[in-house]
């Protein structure tokens, strides 16, 4: 687990030494263990390290093939290195290490970029051939370690986090006002945008070529402005044509997630757990639990004292110490307050860079926390997506004529922040700039051109599953990377072992959900009563993942009700933080209204002051925008 990050200059003017160390030093967070960078003319590959397996110099990076062809800047785990490493050695190659690393620069040398198919595990890497002047970037088939690219001018760089852009002097800072408006609208990324122009993430499942070498002997310069980007895997969420019995699928699901738990603890370090209190983090802790004595847990409560309604049960504190009760593990926890909230605001923004998926803050709290007993931890994250964890939002547009239909009731759900009626009035300084921008096209561009059209109620909730893995998922992965090491500590998601997503993509929906052919609709922001009846009639997911679980952990965990890890935001901004709220969001000399209408964003706030609206997300994402502009443009 590392960050790595590199320079390519395609005008072949020489890579210079002191620009690729600040660049490396920028994302000195993600491996305070070491640094190593690597020069050739006009390629220059920078490393930090956080040594995770074999911690000898044997294993520093960029690392070198035996024959000088091949350099790699690598950052991840390769959970199933140890086979491949049996083929490679049967094939007669000579390894000087036991790292994973050296998998990777040798499977290339045998099998070239097909090598990434073989791969179980999360990555993210740079790799230069040197006799045939390539230059391949590749990223893991889930998106679990981000990697980030831009050309500028003469210049291609690419980070695991675009900070280390900013150390380049070619580097032109300047806002992508066609991401504000995605990102504000979704509250997340779907395309490969960020905030920064021109700054675009290589998508989950794809690697990224750019040919320096061209036999025609036409310069470098007139060829190689673009990466030719290439999707090497997708989800396919199409169920089984077996006829298993469900007795069958539970035990497969049984062994496969015991297999996965048990790849991913693989490691020279010490290794330990998030135990939120659901299943999902139970779950893993249970099995983990039994290879390792007195292993640690880690757990984030809220203080409780000001909320209200949903938010009384945010709290899973009791339920994760029963847990390590039960599993005897060594647990630490600890208690947000509203002013923990406020206070994380600028680091937030620092480390998450382009902001994701809601309120990230505690996921920051609880990484810092086990980084102080630990380095890798594993995380419960994937579950929901896979198995079906959040029935009340497929149910929206489960029953639809056609697709169109379908991306149309989707697509309402999924402005978790401004509606399309009112992005001209919002975005009013900059609307003449992004007028052109159709939020509803972003959404549909997710499903591509592969899937197949929806015929019944299993198709739409299969297509719901699939979008919200591509996007939702992918979101939380990447602030899961980046506030994970923004501490140093690596985390593992054992739900994305490759033979485990595999299963789930094929078990028959009407083992993931319950009423899916009934579906109930309502806002899942209403406040009151109602509210809480439909989530009572729509908590009928991961009928499967129960039943699995029955044997780790107790009925109380396994039966409970899905809950997010989520602090009490909407009540804190009523409350605790109304004055931090007003503090920045009512004044119009704030750097956000150089982008939204003052009077339009505050009448939308005091609906949420007032009580009339849950707007949270709105808020946490004004608050943190404001921040990063202060950071990253300030």
């Amino acid at each position: 687990m590392c960050g790595i990050a590199g320079i390519l200059n395609l005008n072949k003017a020489p890579v210079e030494s002191e620009i690729l160390k600040k660049m490396a030093n920028s994302i000195r967070h993600r491996g305070p263990d070491g640094e190593g960078i690597y020069i050739d003319r006009y390629i220059g590959f920078a490393h930090r390290r956080l040594a995770i397996i074999d911690l000898s110099t044997n294993a520093s990076q960029p690392m070198i093939s035996l024959n000088n062809n091949i350099i790699l800047t690598y950052n991840g785990e390769i959970y199933n290195f140890q086979e491949i490493k049996k083929e490679l050695l049967s094939l007669n190659y000579q390894f000087q290490s036991k790292s994973d690393t050296e998998v990777i620069l040798y499977a290339y040398q045998e099998w070239g970029i097909n090598c990434i198919k073989r791969f179980n595990g999360m990555f993210a890497f740079a790799l230069w051939d040197k006799p045939k002047q390539r230059l391949l970037l590749a990223r893991d088939r889930y998106g679990i370690k981000p990697l980030y690219y831009t050309f500028q001018d003469n210049c291609f760089l690419f980070s695991s986090e675009h900070k280390a852009f900013l150390q380049h002097p070619v580097f032109s800072k300047q806002i992508d006002l066609e991401g504000l408006v995605e990102y504000f609208t979704f509250q997340n990324f779907f395309t490969d945008k960020t905030l920064l122009k021109n700054v675009q993430i290589l998508p989950a499942g794809n690697y990224g070529i750019i040919d320096f070498y061209d036999p025609r002997g036409i310069s470098a310069s007139s060829f190689s402005s673009s990466l030719q980007i290439t999707t090497y895997w997708d989800y396919s969420f199409e169920e089984d044509h077996l006829k298993s019995s469900e007795e069958e699928y539970i035990e497969e699901l049984d062994r496969l997630f015991c297999q996965a738990v048990q790849r991913q603890m693989v490691c020279d370090v010490e290794l330990g757990t998030y135990l939120s209190g659901g299943m999902d983090s139970g779950s893993i802790t249970a099995i983990a639990s039994k290879n390792i004595h007195d292993m640690k847990s880690f757990t984030c409560g809220f203080d409780l004292r000001s909320a209200s309604g949903l938010e009384l049960a945010f709290d899973e504190r009791e339920k994760a110490e029963h847990m390590s009760y039960l599993f005897k593990t060594e647990h630490y926890e600890m208690v947000l307050k509203a002013g923990d909230m406020e206070k994380s605001f600028p680091v937030l923004a620092w480390y998450v860079e382009e902001p994701r998926v809601g309120q990230s803050y505690p996921n920051y709290y609880i990484s810092r926390l086990a980084s102080k007993f630990v380095k890798v931890v594993l995380t419960g994250t994937g579950g929901d997506e896979l198995f079906g964890g959040y029935p009340w939002r497929y149910y929206r547009a489960a029953n639809c004529q056609n697709f169109e239909e379908y991306i149309d009731k989707y697509y309402l759900f999924w402005q978790r922040l401004i509606p399309n009626k009112m992005i001209h009035e919002i975005f009013k300084p900059i609307w003449p700039d992004v007028k052109h921008v159709w939020t509803r096209d972003i959404f549909k561009g997710v499903f591509g051109n592969n899937l197949r059209p929806p015929k019944n109620v299993e198709d739409y909730i299969n297509h719901s599953l699939y979008f919200e893995a591509k996007t939702f998922l992918h979101g939380l992965l990447v602030i899961e990377d980046k506030l994970s090491m923004a501490n140093g500590l690596e985390a593992r998601v054992p739900f994305l072992d490759n033979d485990l997503v595999d299963f789930a993509m094929k078990v028959p929906l009407s083992l993931k959900l319950k009423n899916f052919k009934e579906a109930i609709k309502i806002n899942e922001n209403e406040l009151g009563p109602k509210a809480q009846q439909y989530f009572n009639q729509t908590n009928d997911g991961k009928i499967l993942l129960r039943k699995t679980m029955e044997k780790y952990i107790p009925k109380s965990i396994y039966e409970d009700i899905k809950r997010g890890f989520s602090a009490p935001d909407a009540s804190w901004f009523k409350g605790d933080s109304i004055d931090y709220v007003r503090k920045i969001v009512f004044d119009k000399n704030a750097r956000i209204y150089d982008y939204f209408d003052y009077y339009s964003i505050t009448g939308l706030i005091h609906e949420h002051l007032e009580g009339k609206q849950n707007r949270r997300l709105f808020l946490w994402s004004l608050l943190n925008f404001e921040w990063w502009l202060k950071i990253y443009l300030g």
